[in-house]
């Protein structure tokens, strides 16, 4: 189906000798639309001209990033289903979009055909961990069977370097004395998990086997604007969300869980810096190193809208971790990432932005 053994860092399949290329652009369901889009040589200090795609680009993260991405020149391409993304999440100047499920390999191949990315940014996922534990075969077949479609392709196509979405909060398990490293064991616990962590296998498979460059990049807890307050992660947006509607949010628990939250600029900012390093390693750890339980977090949500809500506080949710923090000094050390928000400015860029929601 595709040659083995190939670098294709070094190898790069070469664009035809034309001026454009066909893109795929907002408008009509699972239909192509001619637009045009240079195929200039790629600034090698930069993204200028080069071409991206990002899955799930219309989701949380996914849609930061193709922003960010297109305001720095790259023309950029978006695979997403809007199962749970927005197309009012798109940047307006997106090269392309395509409304498919990473598990239509057929449609996928016709998005790659066509548009020849350079670089991949994996975000489409099923993100929600209970899902996962009740229909796992659902979750595998997105997280692991979609992103093999996706990998496949980017052999098919030549691209020369994946950028994974891991996540460092289910992957690590309890880590009670210190925040984890990238060196420590894996023990997933869900469904949700395991397939991140067989997801970082494949990409080690696809390095050695074929040569695509890849990384993963195990997030923290990820908040900011765009979020779903509706899920059941995101507890900024949760939290913001009721608070607005007048209504008092429910801590399970007794509030002393701690996390790592990092603001969905900084992810951004880690994914662009993995894609243009020089070399890359298997994972990172991207987060803060910073501990902050749900108690803290609440007063901090509560100050930066102005409410004064007493919680609600539940029963404890079976299988929650008490303590996840992340160490991300590798990150720093090889891709010349750092966090730079910090948690009270994020909080305050969030709830803002809820605040703005009609």
């Amino acid at each position: 189906m595709y040659p083995r053994k190939t670098n294709l860092a070094r190898q790069r399949t070469r664009l035809p000798d034309r001026d454009s290329a066909l893109c795929l652009t907002p408008g009509g369901e699972g239909s192509w639309l001619s637009v045009t889009a240079p195929l200039g040589k790629p600034d090698q200090k930069g993204f200028a001209g080069r071409r991206l795609v990002v899955t799930g680009g219309a989701g949380f993260i996914g849609s930061h990033l193709a922003h960010r991405l297109a305001a720095l020149g790259a023309h950029v391409a978006v695979i997403d289903d809007l199962s749970s993304g927005s197309r009012e999440n798109l940047p307006a100047d997106l090269a392309g979009f395509f409304k498919a499920d990473i598990r239509d390999r057929p449609t996928l191949g016709r998005v790659f055909s066509e548009f020849r990315p350079e670089i991949v940014f994996h975000q489409a996922a099923q993100i929600s961990v209970s899902v996962s534990v009740r229909e796992p075969a659902h979750d595998a077949s997105i997280n692991i069977m979609g992103l093999l479609n996706i990998l496949e392709e980017c052999i098919v196509h030549g691209v020369s370097r994946f950028v994974f979405a891991s996540s460092g909060g289910t992957l690590y398990g309890e880590v009670s004395d210190r925040p984890a490293r990238e060196r420590d064991p894996l023990i997933p616990k869900s469904p949700y998990g395991i397939a991140k962590q067989a997801s970082e296998g494949y990409l080690d498979f696809f390095s050695r086997e074929h040569g695509l460059e890849s990384v993963s990049l195990r997030y923290a807890n990820v908040y900011g604007p765009r979020q779903d307050p509706q899920g059941e992660a995101g507890v900024v947006a949760i939290f913001s969300n009721l608070l607005l509607s007048g209504q008092a949010p429910t801590i399970f628990g007794d509030g002393s869980q701690v996390r790592d939250y990092i603001h969905v600029a900084d992810v951004v900012e880690a994914n662009i810096a993995a894609a243009l390093a020089a070399e890359v390693s298997a994972a990172y750890n991207i987060g803060t190193g910073v501990g902050t339980d749900v108690n803290t977090l609440y007063a901090k949500v509560t100050k930066a809208l102005g409410a004064k809500v007493t919680p609600i506080y539940g029963p404890a949710r079976p299988g929650d971790l008490q303590r996840s923090i992340l160490d991300a000094t590798k990150a720093a050390a090889e891709l010349g990432w750092t966090p730079s928000i910090a948690l009270d400015e994020g909080i305050k860029d969030a709830v803002d932005w809820f605040s703005q929601r009609p």
